[in-house]
């Protein structure tokens, strides 16, 4: 287990409400960490926080903190309600995010918020929490939700798309400078999870697609994965394999080192050529 988890430690989880999020709460507090739970409405975190307690979190052992992430003083201002109940924070979840969808010229004008939730929300709790994190000499871990679309980039959701891509980015970035300061006892991770099956990805849907994860299958993977010590935590899926994620990372490289056109996979002269690659 990462020393950042440890039984009295504290947890800061963004998007706590639901999904992923609750899920990692529920993960958390089964340890004994103290969790702290942000997310829009306040009904909707009290409603989170008795789930928690009714599965056996004491209820001092839970907070809920309403936040817009996508709004910095609203992030200081949970950072600073945690370190004046809790103290110093041992982990920070970067994890709200939005998918409504996107189209290139933003017909639908939702560019502007989706990238200040999905990529500013996580750089700005990472900035703001981290230099509290390396100050208390205490371990800690920052762990950011990515998306394999921000890898791949698949056509139809460019926002969506751009804002993982840029936590992708940033999180390395975030790693690297973290393992390079002296005396520095604080880890960031990149998160990337497959298909899983939360209020954000059901569409409607009432039960759970074959196709899908649980929030716990991938909330187990996360942490699983954590203890190992890995950085890029990619996450399979009933469908998806790691094999076939590796491989279409690979082909995706593959587009500027071979000078293909962007996105080869679905343009119609490269379409068959990857589906024969990867089955090879």
């Amino acid at each position: 287990m990462h020393p950042a988890l440890a039984k009295g430690g504290v947890a800061v989880i963004t998007g706590g409400a639901s999904g992923i999020g609750l899920a990692a709460a529920r993960h958390l507090a089964r340890q004994g960490m103290r969790v702290c739970l942000a997310d829009l409405g306040a009904e909707r975190l009290e409603a989170a926080k008795a789930a928690l307690v009714a599965q056996g979190a004491a209820r001092d052992a839970v907070m809920t903190v309403p936040t817009d992430i996508g709004d910095r003083a609203q992030i200081v201002a949970l950072a600073d309600r945690v370190g004046a109940d809790w103290g110093a924070v041992n982990l920070v979840m970067n994890n709200a995010g939005m998918q409504p969808g996107s189209s290139i010229f933003d017909a639908e004008g939702n560019w502007e918020r989706i990238l200040n939730v999905n990529m500013l929300g996580i750089i700005r709790g990472s900035q703001i929490f981290a230099p509290r994190m390396i100050a208390s000499g205490q371990p800690g871990l920052i762990v950011n939700t990515g998306s394999k679309q921000g890898i791949t980039t698949p056509p139809g959701d460019p926002a969506y798309n751009l804002s993982k891509a840029g936590v992708k980015v940033f999180t390395e970035a975030l790693q690297h400078a973290l393992r390079n300061m002296p005396d520095c006892d604080v880890e960031a991770r990149l998160f990337i999870p497959g298909f899983v099956y939360t209020p954000l990805t059901a569409a409607g849907r009432n039960e759970k697609p074959a196709e899908a994860w649980t929030a716990d299958q991938v909330v187990d993977f996360l942490f699983a994965s954590v203890g190992r010590g890995d950085f890029y935590i990619l996450c399979p899926d009933n469908e998806v394999d790691r094999r076939t994620d590796e491989k279409r990372i690979l082909w995706s490289a593959g587009d500027i080192a071979e000078n293909r056109p962007p996105l080869s996979r679905w343009h119609p002269e490269y379409g068959e050529l990857f589906k024969e690659w990867l089955k090879a």
